[in-house]
């Protein structure tokens, strides 16, 4: 038998013909009607195709893309899955392959993202792919497997199912001691606008790497480039949808009394104020939210309103934020009046 031997009724050049990266699972191969023992010797040193990870083979000699290397690591997560069949039998154009509940993460999701700060996917050894926790499998060659308990919604990059930013970037991070790369890649995140960075602290506190001082400096260094983005954003919003000028960043206190808390906006004709919730979601979640709920309390007995807005709500709907700003102050006039506070530079 030689190589050019027809093997089946369905043509080996079905698996790597309309573009598709040239790389299939030995179960792909069983498929078209190839044993094991043919696989083996076309995958022999100095044959036509090679072996590049348990169950994957490339089907060239030369060096895999990027791209086949990324297939390659997911049909290795998957192949147990019966994934990938390239085509149904008459069909014209082969099916891209589908990969259910594995995903890739880490740096090379998130260059596939977009990111700027990290390697080329030619410079990574290893592909990080995120799979269910309980999965059988261990890291081997170019594929490093990542377990979890619950997968995220995969998003669709390139033809390949790619972990959402926040965790991905978690899963970098679980594997860098570099600090420098790690505020770059937190920047980056923010600065981007790839994801929030309370979506960013959220995965970092479920991966525990909150205790990694490198990654809490990058964490304080992400959140008050956040805030300050935020606060931007809420400057902006005022004048541009005609706002009355409030007074920024300011404590108010009872005169001669207690200290009521700061406040980002304060209408004090109106008594109306606005405060950034900019709570970055960690262990002592619970106890901030406790102390927001209590200082808006105590602010509304006094009779001032208090209008709470997330920074991502200033970023996709400044004009609805706005609205509820403008109403706020608009209902003032049928509100009983406020108690007198002070209000002092913060």
């Amino acid at each position: 038998m030689t190589h050019n031997t027809p093997l089946s009724p369905r043509p080996l050049h079905d698996l790597s013909g309309g573009g598709r990266p040239r790389v299939t699972t030995t179960a792909q191969l069983r498929s078209h009607g190839l044993s094991t023992a043919e696989t083996n010797e076309r995958c022999r040193p100095g044959g036509p195709w090679q072996q590049l990870l348990p169950g994957v083979v490339l089907l060239h000699p030369g060096p895999p893309t990027s791209e086949e290397r990324l297939h390659a690591a997911l049909m290795y997560a998957a192949r147990e899955r019966g994934v990938g069949v390239p085509a149904q039998p008459g069909a014209s154009r082969p099916h891209a392959p589908a990969y259910p509940e594995v995903m890739v993460t880490g740096l090379a999701a998130l260059t596939l993202h977009g990111f700027s700060s990290t390697p080329p996917l030619p410079s990574l050894d290893t592909i990080d792919i995120l799979v269910p926790r309980l999965r059988r499998l261990r890291s081997t060659g170019c594929a490093r497997i990542v377990r979890t308990p619950v997968m995220p919604a995969p998003e669709q990059v390139t033809g390949v199912p790619v972990a959402p930013v926040a965790r991905a970037l978690a899963d970098a991070v679980a594997e860098l001691a570099d600090a420098v790369m790690v505020r770059r890649l937190l920047t980056e995140a923010v600065r981007g606008a790839h994801c929030d960075p309370a979506a960013v602290v959220r995965e970092l506190n479920q991966a525990r790497l909150l205790s990694r001082p490198h990654v809490v400096d990058a964490v304080e260094s992400l959140l008050a480039e956040g805030r300050a983005r935020a606060e931007d954003r809420l400057y902006r919003m005022v004048r541009e949808y005609g706002l009355p000028d409030p007074v920024w960043n300011v404590d108010l206190r009872l005169p001669g009394g207690p200290y009521l808390g700061g406040l980002d906006a304060y209408w004090p004709d109106q008594a109306v104020a606005v405060e950034l919730d900019t709570r970055a979601p960690r262990q002592d979640d619970d106890a901030l939210w406790s102390e927001y709920a209590r200082k808006r309390e105590h602010l509304e007995r006094l009779g001032i309103t208090v209008v709470h807005i997330t920074p991502r709500k200033l970023r996709d709907c400044p004009e609805q934020q706005a609205t509820v700003v403008r109403t706020a102050l608009m209902a003032s006039a049928d509100r009983e009046p406020a108690a007198c506070v002070a209000v002092l530079p913060r």
